[in-house]
């Protein structure tokens, strides 16, 4: 089965639990069998949340349903913003957007700007393990070669993650998952105007080279609420000689607090749904995952 199907087909988990990143909120407890928006729950009495950082209206925020002047147009382009889900068309209800994922018991936006999909993209960086002859290292148990990617610890929460981040009004994927990997990875933001010249360049390279889409779609993330969710577009970008990331220093910057690259297997763990991904890659890839 593919992440897509698992990901809007199971229930998901890190979208439930409590208490709300960055506040003492905790959501009203969704059992499993009442995850479904199918399953009738009359009871059913969600906690209302929107983190005051939002309702302060940062620009790229929406402002709150029922606001004079704004009637978002749910499910398709609404100017440069893309209120489209990867996951098909959703329901809307009492001018909401309802999460295609099910019930998460906390409506509102919470921590995220849009009702409705949020647009992220993960960058997945990779290269081979090799030694110090430049030759591929097996896995002793599996055979498979080892991959490593670029990991990033978050600051926001301490968890290790792909260095992604939020698409920007009316900006492409791809030109979403250079500058978010040049900003969390590189540091590009704090580079003098030469060094982000050269930067470019090398960022050019590696991202202009062949890619594998490996998941688009849903993303069980804590912030999600039922009337708002994370969604992403996470792209594997593979350095098949190292030769490319090899002249690239990696440096934390923004949102990144260290920056590393990690040895990938099924002992991983990833913020939000990034361990799914991380496997996808090493499946696509041909490359050790398990010892199993």
């Amino acid at each position: 089965m593919s992440y897509a199907a698992r990901a809007v087909g199971h229930l998901h988990r890190k979208a439930r639990t409590s208490p709300y990143p960055r506040s003492t909120v905790e959501r009203c407890p969704v059992p499993d069998d009442k995850v479904p928006w199918l399953v009738e729950w009359r009871d059913y009495k969600p906690v209302e949340y929107t983190a005051a950082a939002i309702l302060a209206g940062p620009s790229w925020a929406d402002p709150q349903i029922g606001e004079r002047g704004f009637s978002p147009k749910f499910n398709e382009m609404d100017g440069l913003v893309d209120r489209k889900s990867r996951s098909g068309l959703y329901e809307i209800e009492n001018g909401r957007p309802r999460n295609p994922a099910g019930r998460t018991g906390l409506v509102g936006r919470g921590l995220l700007g849009r009702w409705g999909p949020n647009h992220a993209a993960d960058p997945i960086i990779t290269r081979w393990k090799r030694d110090n002859h430049g030759n591929k290292v097996p896995h002793p148990v599996s055979g498979k070669n080892i991959l490593q990617f670029v990991a990033i610890k978050r600051k926001d929460c301490g968890e290790w993650a792909i260095p992604g981040g939020m698409v920007d009004p009316g900006e492409k994927i791809s030109a979403t998952l250079r500058r978010e990997f040049g900003e969390e990875a590189m540091n590009s933001l704090e580079k003098s105007k030469e060094e982000k010249k050269k930067l470019e360049e090398q960022l050019h390279k590696l991202f202009s080279q062949e890619h594998l889409m490996v998941y688009k779609g849903y993303v069980d993330d804590p912030r999600n609420t039922d009337s708002a969710w994370m969604e992403t577009e996470a792209v594997n970008y593979h350095d098949e000689t190292g030769e490319t990331m090899d002249n690239l220093t990696l440096e934390a910057g923004d949102d990144a607090g260290k920056v590393k690259w990690v040895e990938i297997n099924d002992k991983l763990k990833l913020y939000a749904s990034h361990s799914q991904f991380i496997e996808l890659v090493a499946e696509k890839r041909g490359a050790h995952w398990s010892e199993a």
